[in-house]
């Protein structure tokens, strides 16, 4: 089952944490009270074990409840000889289940959610994060996050990629955010929007804002009309969903992606309007963030940006390339 940790949807400095975590039966046995007897295994022999195909099961599913406990778990995944390839092999066996519907049992799901649970701690070590990504394994990833089917084998496959991809913008590295964004990983998060559950929609959503934040990600958005209208489309139709599925933590990672494209804009009236759905002045969305100090004041700095039409220190924004008159009345260009 897929799991999401804590530690990747924790707070942020910049931003409120997604929602809740998912695959409780995973991090049971993590708790304080049981981490001194996994701190004191033999970690390298498991490590040993995923080269044999009779041990490697067993050793994925207990190298995968350590992983948050024990903190050289990555650097030692990384480094041992073959590892990294073997790995790589449990997720390119699940490739021929994944291009049709309902060929992806649960336990093959839970088997590659396992290794995708290492992969996810190898791409939060601030150690191997970068080699991680040199290498090209994220890619390997991306086939599991394009998949349309909402059946549950499918969702935790797509939780737990999405869970790789989170760790890597956690901490804002603008070359891994070049990376991901030459590597189309904006198309992938959107598709996983579309189809996934809230869960999946959260940590998307996380990922995209994460991108936001960086200049580089922000110039990506704004730069051409059709990327920035697709964007906020996306995001206006999870508003819109919200009344039906409430989650404060998705909402709050919504309104700040709204903030983020309106603070890099300077536009006409109707044209940045388009960065305030109606659905966030509905009252059902307003009273979810009602309580919360950090999404009011994201929500008020983003009804100060369209009411001025201008970045908050009053600098010349940038207007996507090919907007028009006829696009600030709501024309969305598909792509």
């Amino acid at each position: 089952m897929a799991v999401i940790t804590e530690s990747l949807l924790g707070d942020q400095s910049s931003s409120p944490p997604p929602e809740a975590t998912s695959g409780q039966n995973n991090s049971e046995s993590t708790r304080p009270n049981d981490a001194d007897p996994f701190k004191k295994v033999n970690v390298e022999q498991w490590i040993l074990e995923l080269r044999d195909r009779r041990t490697r099961e067993n050793a994925l599913q207990r190298l995968s409840k350590i992983r948050e406990i024990r903190e050289d778990l990555a650097p030692l995944l990384w480094h041992s000889f073959g590892t990294t390839y073997t790995l790589l092999k449990e997720i390119l066996e699940v490739y021929p289940m994944v291009t049709s519907p309902h060929l992806l049992t649960q336990e093959a799901s839970n088997r590659a959610c396992n290794t995708l649970s290492l992969y996810q701690c190898v791409a939060a070590h601030p150690e191997t994060r970068n080699l991680f990504v040199k290498a090209n394994i994220p890619m390997y990833i991306y086939p599991f996050l394009g998949t349309k089917s909402k059946e549950k084998p499918y969702e935790y496959l797509r939780l737990s990629s999405l869970g790789v991809i989170g760790a890597l913008v956690k901490d804002n590295d603008e070359d891994i955010i070049t990376f991901l964004l030459q590597t189309q990983v904006f198309c992938y998060c959107i598709r996983c929007i579309e189809v996934g559950t809230i869960l999946s929609r959260t940590v998307a959503t996380f990922i995209i804002e994460r991108i936001l934040i960086s200049d580089q990600g922000m110039k990506y958005c704004i730069t051409f009309a059709d990327r920035f209208y697709v964007i906020t489309q996306v995001l206006s139709r999870m508003l819109d969903k919200l009344p039906e599925e409430p989650s404060i933590r998705l909402l709050k990672l919504i309104i700040h992606c709204f903030l983020r494209l309106s603070d890099g804009l300077t536009r006409d009236v109707d044209s940045l309007s388009l960065c305030l759905p109606r659905s966030l002045r509905d009252s059902r969305v307003i009273n979810l963030v009602s309580e919360d100090p950090v999404a009011m004041s994201y929500l008020r700095r983003l009804y100060c940006n369209v009411a001025a039409g201008r970045k908050p220190n009053g600098a010349a924004g940038k207007q996507p390339n090919g907007a028009s008159g006829a696009e600030s009345n709501g024309r969305v260009a598909k792509g």
